[in-house]
């Protein structure tokens, strides 16, 4: 636990102006993240007496190490920088609200040629209109169902499209009128567009207009006598009444706006927001988060419009967003969402008549999702806690293992060896943490040098994390490592390459600034799959690299015993054992993960072809080349004259093609499996020509 007087800036250095500041951790991650007016005042309160403070500030203050700031000019641009550095660093002192579901969305791709309509659900896509949320998906399909009868705007997906303009033939919807076959040119792209268009109109709430324009048409089509117009005109009515009256009528029929309700306690909070449009309720949805810093209702609110609109633009921010407190200054957050929408926006709470009745029954929504919460999760948090402590007990360990490590070996038959690293952090999976590696340093099956391989990777980079954040300067002396050509070479310190195979997290920023970094965190249990000899690579490993602040132990599959370093029995848990069951999810997490990739990476040789490894070679002309000569075994027979006749190959690509095929084996005849017969055809083995057609099927 840090000092927070050791870390305190000196008198005067703090600017008196406006600005945006991050407290960091002894290990250079950003921990919170907070705006300020004046930032000499607001940081001069971190700085008071610890008994003085909130709990969780004063926890938030001994567990940072250092504090920095950022001057801007207005409180607006302060307000801009913290939404996006909360999003960037992701801080553990911040309130951050979680969707308690996922949420669909109706959504039209109006950036396309053709606009579909579809239920879409996670981040927003630009050129892309959304209406919603909706509580379910089949409502979304219930409503799309009745509209296209009047607006019958394209719903299948890009393959069903392209192949419909393929073969010459809409499918079924086009056949019924529920949409108007843009795929075989019954409707031009300008107007299947304008069509895309006013469905979007529609769902905005402008509804008055077409149900007007359709009623004329059925009194005209009545009077002229075409009675058969006039019901399809009529049935036309029906439905979009019938799609009008899923959404409830609640304010005036112009009203565009968001409410906004808060229902908390001293450590919790439940947010619910109802989205209105043209006066009717066009969506509904619900955050809940842990209150990890010392804040007032008008804070929470705050936070909300942040998460809400950060990220939208334009009609997407309502022209009313009706709170039940104002963030205080009031000023700057409205000036922000006035300019994500491009025009005023209204902030303020409502004070009689139907805007605050309906804010009552947003605010009781809150009230029952905050009690929901706290019921599903009590039984967890009381669990998880009981968990880790039995496993501390178990393990001798002195303090509870809040983060958990646990690696797993996968291979068949001692092909394509791969391992896993899973994390979970107060007893819950952190996904986003998972790792993959592949075997480097050795070919075969061999679990517990692979076992010792891994953990040294990782650790390894944990320490050379350690090294770029100028924590660690100790080198211990005499170990040896593995090189990545499997060479053992003396070391006078950690190995700090990065040897680690690309993993799906790639991505994430992995510099400095307090970004999350992939191995920076340390555990205070590593478990691995396996028994005593496992568990004794693992230590191993550590050792080698001078760590001994972290535990490890073994979970073995076959008496489920838990095994510890230099000790010949077991630790036994009892059946009944909430740590026992934690531990076998983790080890569980960790063998499903594993499996799951070397399946990928086994799957990806068996479909693998000689003609992968050709350069300049893509897949239209690989898929030429087959189609041309039938299969691989006929391109290895044909001459480069002949190679040169496929479209698109020229003389240069028809000699690499044909050395490449010259040097590899020869694939291995197909059997077949009933009778164990080869059969002999002129095809390629089913694998790798299934890999070179599969995208003709």
């Amino acid at each position: 636990m840090a000092d927070p007087s050791s870390y305190r800036p000196k008198p005067g250095q703090i600017p008196d102006s406006p600005g945006v500041y991050k407290f960091r951790d002894e290990h250079g991650r950003v921990i919170y993240v907070g705006k300020a007016k004046s930032l000499r005042q607001r940081l001069a309160n971190y700085f008071l007496d610890l008994a003085g403070l909130h709990p969780r500030t004063r926890t938030m203050v001994t567990t940072a190490a250092s504090v920095e700031w950022t001057v801007v000019t207005t409180e607006v641009e302060a307000l801009q920088l913290e939404y996006t550095w909360i999003k960037e660093f992701d801080p553990r002192f911040n309130v951050k609200y979680r969707d308690d579901k996922s949420y669909p969305y109706l959504a039209v791709t109006l950036n396309e040629e053709f606009p579909r309509v579809q239920v879409m659900r996670g981040a927003k896509k630009k050129g892309v209109r959304y209406f919603g949320p909706y509580g379910h998906a089949w409502a979304i399909r219930e409503t799309v169902d009745l509209m296209l009868r009047v607006f019958p705007v394209r719903t299948c997906s890009a393959g069903v499209f392209k192949r419909s303009a393929q073969i010459g033939r809409p499918c079924l919807l086009g056949y019924i009128g529920k949409c108007s076959a843009p795929c075989v040119g019954r409707i031009s792209a300008e107007e299947h567009h304008e069509l895309a268009e006013e469905f979007c109109d529609f769902m905005a709430g402008r509804t008055g207009a077409y149900i007007r324009r359709l009623e004329r048409g059925m009194q005209e089509a009545a009077e002229e006598m075409e009675y058969e117009r006039a019901a399809r005109l009529r049935d036309d009515i029906g439905a979009l009444k019938r799609a009008m009256e899923k959404s409830a009528v609640v304010l005036a029929d112009a009203t565009d706006a968001d409410l906004i309700a808060v229902a908390e306690d001293e450590l919790e909070a439940a947010v619910q927001i109802f989205h209105v449009r043209g006066g009717r309720v066009r969506g509904q949805r619900g955050w809940v988060t842990d209150k990890v810093e010392a804040v007032t209702t008008g804070d929470l609110v705050e936070h909300a419009l942040q998460q809400l609109y950060g990220e939208e633009r334009g009609d997407a921010v309502p022209k009313e967003v009706l709170v039940p407190a104002l963030p205080e200054p009031v000023e700057p957050i409205a000036q922000w969402l006035s300019g994500r929408r491009g025009s005023q926006v209204s902030l303020r709470i409502p004070q009689r008549g139907d805007k605050k009745d309906l804010m009552a029954t947003v605010a009781r929504n809150a009230q029952q999702a905050l009690g929901l919460h706290k019921t599903k999760r009590a039984s967890d948090l009381t669990t998880r806690s009981r968990a880790l402590e039995e496993i501390a007990e178990a393990l001798g360990l002195d303090a509870v293992p809040l983060r958990i490590e646990c690696f797993d070996i996968s291979h068949l038959q001692g092909e394509d060896v791969v391992a896993s690293m899973v994390v979970f952090e107060d007893g819950l999976a952190r996904k986003s943490e998972y790792r993959r590696f592949q075997i480097k340093t050795f070919q075969g099956q061999d679990d517990v040098r692979s076992m010792h391989e891994v953990i040294g990777r990782r650790f390894r980079r944990y320490l050379q994390e350690k090294q770029k954040a100028g924590e660690w300067t100790e080198e211990p002396a005499g170990d040896a490592r593995v090189d990545d050509n499997g060479a053992t070479a003396a070391a006078t310190g950690p190995a700090l390459a990065d040897d680690l195979e690309p993993d799906p997290m790639a991505g994430r920023p992995t510099d400095e600034d307090g970004r999350p970094k992939r191995f920076a965190y340390p555990p205070q249990l590593v478990v691995v799959d396996g028994g005593a000899p496992q568990v004794a690579a693992a230590r191993r490993a550590l050792d080698e690299l001078g760590i001994d602040d972290v535990a490890v132990c073994g979970l073995a599959k076959r008496l489920e015993e838990v095994w510890l370093p230099e000790d010949d029995d077991p630790v036994v848990l009892p059946r009944s054992s909430e740590g026992l069951y934690l531990l076998q999810r983790v080890r569980d997490e960790a063998h499903r993960f594993a499996i799951t990739y070397q399946r990928s990476k086994r799957g990806k040789r068996l479909k693998s072809s000689p003609l992968d490894a050709v350069a300049g070679l893509g897949d239209t002309r690989r898929q030429a080349l087959l189609k041309h000569f039938g299969s691989l075994k006929k391109l290895r027979a044909a001459t480069i004259e002949e190679i040169c006749e496929v479209p698109g190959v020229g003389r240069k690509t028809a000699e690499t093609v044909a050395a490449a095929l010259a040097g590899a084996a020869a694939p291995a005849p197909a059997v077949n499996t009933a009778t164990g017969e080869i059969i002999e055809d002129d095809g390629a083995p089913p694998a790798a020509l299934s890999a070179e057609r599969g995208q003709d099927r």
